[in-house]
């Protein structure tokens, strides 16, 4: 469905809020996208736009929710969230002992480097999978959350991939390290308690969803596009 919305579909469409609780599922089993209220159409030619940033707390894609860039690619991102929530059970944000709030990526980012995948398997399954569509699942999952938009396959890509296709020899790695929640966000998350899913966002600061910490160790991935870009609040 995703796939459709960005390569289909003339203009194409940026659903903005991918998420576990937007994913429906008809009388076959087959998922379908729901709830189109953040959508926005992408005009032909333009690699992305400039908007107000909405969205779910632990689904948005860095270079959205700290500029306001937002492009199929974002999509992309949180699709690799919602499959690692799939993969691993565990919600886009989890609160720790203490009080201490932390993302999905984050703590599955070590487990992947070290090659840990059945630890990153959901504990229901008690070890009933496949190692290698696991390993599979998870390295695409990895791909479409690398921090850098350039770097995240597209939806085509995705499905291939998943589908054990490999179109362009994409290296699998996660590299997730610079880009975390603000704490002060963090703090005023009080759904992701309870509904699995982070509650919706919308900017009201200059630093989006990141603190000023986070701006300092990252730099517009867009800025080479030049012209491309649109500047559209709203």
């Amino acid at each position: 469905m995703i796939m459709y919305l960005h390569h289909e579909v003339t203009p194409h469409i940026i659903h903005r809020d991918i998420k576990a609780s937007n994913v429906l599922l008809d009388s076959d089993f087959e998922p379908l996208v729901a709830d189109f209220g953040f959508a926005k159409l992408i005009p032909e030619g333009v690699s992305h736009m400039t908007t107000r940033v909405k969205g779910t707390l632990g689904y948005l894609a860095p270079e959205y929710a700290m500029w306001g860039k937002v492009s199929e690619s974002c999509d992309v991102y949180s699709f690799g969230i919602l499959l690692l929530e799939i993969l691993t059970g565990r919600k886009p944000i989890e609160k720790l002992p203490g009080g201490v709030k932390r993302t999905i990526t984050e703590w599955a980012e070590p487990l992947i480097a070290k090659g840990k995948f059945k630890d990153l398997a959901d504990p229901k399954l008690r070890g009933n999978f496949d190692e290698n569509q696991l390993k599979q699942a998870i390295n695409v999952a990895a791909l479409c959350v690398q921090s850098e938009p350039e770097k995240r396959p597209n939806m085509k890509e995705v499905v291939s991939l998943l589908k054990g296709f490999d179109p362009k020899g994409k290296v699998m790695q996660m590299r997730i390290e610079s880009v975390k929640y603000g704490e002060d966000l963090m703090a005023l998350d009080q759904a992701s308690d309870y509904d699995g899913g982070g509650g919706h966002y919308e900017e009201s600061s200059a630093y989006g969803v990141f603190g000023p910490m986070e701006v300092q160790k990252m730099q517009d991935p867009y800025m080479q596009y030049g012209d491309k870009r649109i500047a559209k609040r709203g």
